[in-house]
């Protein structure tokens, strides 16, 4: 694995779909928690208020892990370095830390995009290049096409759906997983087992969900608009889920509930 983005990224405050002084308010709250890697997208719409908010701060650059995503109607040759370059404008930045590709293409051939993708890390206008919801074959073809290091894959991750497939796969590729959906949209704060393994140690449901994602070796991205919530969410490395409750939350991986689909994102693929 990728120590460099498990190191930075373990705990990454997410942006979607956050805009304007919403995105601005929260990402500057989470700075002031200790978040130092934030998450954004073409896609998203909000890189300028990342990046204007981030400067903000007066922190150093050097001091953030900022990662971004390319869409994929941006994976043409013509049109992929160009949206990076504005990416990186709008971020007010001169590299991201991590640069991913957001989908799969539509029609599953995932090679030229792969390609520009290292011809962005080439270029420099990327420390480290990743993918999003790709299969566990397309992380089989990305390493072979790839040179450098991928970071990870990023994917829909709860403890609502089983996603043993993937990290065989990730374990296979050497393409570590990080999650985003990572508490399902509020859906697993209907499950009470959550809350009741919370209160052995002290901490809430959402921080049992999101230690069991990290105990699973997956990073973890969160967003939240509410400053209690923003800190809860960071502060998950101080206790460790036994592994009589890491079972028992393993068995609601079996709900498959699943968010991401073809009927909510065209580029979705057919999930393992």
């Amino acid at each position: 694995m990728n120590v460099y983005y498990q190191k930075t990224h373990q705990r990454a405050f997410g942006t979607f779909p956050l805009t304007g002084k919403d995105a601005e308010a929260a990402i500057t709250t989470a700075v002031e928690v200790g978040y130092r890697a934030f998450d954004t997208a073409q896609m998203y719409g909000n890189e300028a208020e990342t990046g204007a908010t981030l400067k903000a701060t007066g922190i150093p650059r050097e001091e953030f892990c900022i990662t971004t995503k390319v869409h994929p109607e941006n994976f043409e040759e013509s049109r992929f370095l160009a949206s990076v370059e504005k990416s990186l404008a709008d971020l007010q930045v001169d590299y991201v830390d991590v640069l991913l590709l957001h989908w799969p293409p539509v029609d599953g051939n995932v090679a030229p995009s792969l390609r520009l993708l290292q011809n962005a890390l080439e270029r420099k206008l990327t420390r480290n290049i990743g993918v999003s919801n790709y299969t566990v074959a397309m992380m089989r073809e990305a390493v072979k096409i790839i040179d450098a290091p991928i970071v990870t894959n990023q994917v829909e991750f709860h403890p609502l759906l089983n996603q043993d497939k993937l990290l065989a796969g990730a374990n296979e590729t050497g393409i570590p997983l990080s999650s985003y959906c990572s508490v399902a949209r509020g859906e697993v704060f209907k499950h009470p087992e959550f809350a009741e393994i919370g209160k052995g140690y002290g901490k809430s449901a959402g921080q049992v969900v999101l230690r069991w994602i990290v105990q699973k070796g997956v990073s973890v991205n969160t967003m939240s608009t509410k400053a209690a919530n923003i800190k809860a969410n960071f502060d998950i490395m101080d206790f460790t889920l036994s592994h009589v409750d890491m079972a028992r939350i393993e068995k609601l991986t079996r709900t498959g509930y699943r968010i991401v689909g073809s009927d909510l994102v065209p580029w979705a693929p057919e999930w393992d």
